[in-house]
């Protein structure tokens, strides 16, 4: 694991954006393309912010991400895959951009996804952490053996929570129940992983994460046996940690 803690998310940001691209160059550069996955969520706005501004052969790279809701359709303000054409698509204009979508024939799609993302390796996830330490939508206790690639999944009390306290959504009772998400293991199969965490709001997870042994109640403590994780913080997020860790 590699620990970066700035003093703000807009630094935060920067900092991931920089080593994101430079890793996107490089692959490029060595094998003519790019696989990436991307997260969501607010926490990640200013590293969609910083990299926007990188110098990046988009047209050389294929993206994945890594959940939505089941039934939501994407003309709703939750909908990441509006999230992710309005914030990345936008000035990003990749090879391919391979939607999870849960509409329609669900089961039919995760097997299009599934074959879609098992065609070569991924060079470069973005996997961030949420207030409940779930990675993706895999909520506590997270199913750390399967081996599908995506899944669908019931959503836990805390992060429907998390959802309605971004603002998504304008009651607890319309927060969707279920969703598709990317497996543990589709996740851990990534060459590198570069987790964004900014914010007071997830400085619990991330104590756990780093203090808990490899747990599934707190799932991103599996992020802790990757080859190549790194793991951007803010002051904010990092102000539960014990000093020398901090």
């Amino acid at each position: 694991m590699n620990k970066h803690v700035l003093e703000t998310a807009q630094l935060l940001g920067e900092a991931a954006a920089e080593q994101a691209s430079s890793l996107l160059n490089d692959t490029i550069a060595k094998q003519g393309y790019a696989r990436i996955i991307l997260s969501t969520g607010a926490s990640q706005f200013p590293f969609f912010e910083a990299i926007s501004r990188k110098s990046i052969d988009w047209s050389k790279v294929e993206m994945f991400h890594l959940d939505e809701y089941i039934d939501m359709p994407e003309t709703h303000k939750a909908s990441f895959r509006k999230y992710l054409k309005e914030r990345f698509l936008s000035f990003a204009s990749v090879k391919k951009a391979h939607f999870v979508d849960g509409e329609g024939d669900v089961s039919a799609h995760l097997v299009e996804l599934s074959e879609e993302i098992r065609k070569a390796p991924i060079d470069l996830a973005l996997i961030g952490i949420g207030e409940n330490a779930h990675i993706a939508f895999n909520d506590p206790p997270a199913d750390f053996e399967t081996k599908e690639a995506y899944k669908v999944v019931e959503l836990d009390a805390a992060c429907r929570q998390q959802q309605l306290g971004e603002g998504w959504f304008e009651s607890l009772e319309v927060v969707p129940t279920h969703a598709i998400t990317m497996t543990v293991h589709q996740i851990m199969a990534s060459k590198t992983i570069i987790s964004v965490v900014p914010h007071a709001v997830k400085a619990q997870a991330i104590r756990s994460t780093l203090a808990e042994g490899i747990t599934n109640t707190v799932p991103a403590t599996i992020l802790k046996t990757h080859g190549d994780w790194h793991l951007y913080l803010d002051q904010n997020s990092a102000s539960l940690l014990p000093v020398n860790q901090g």
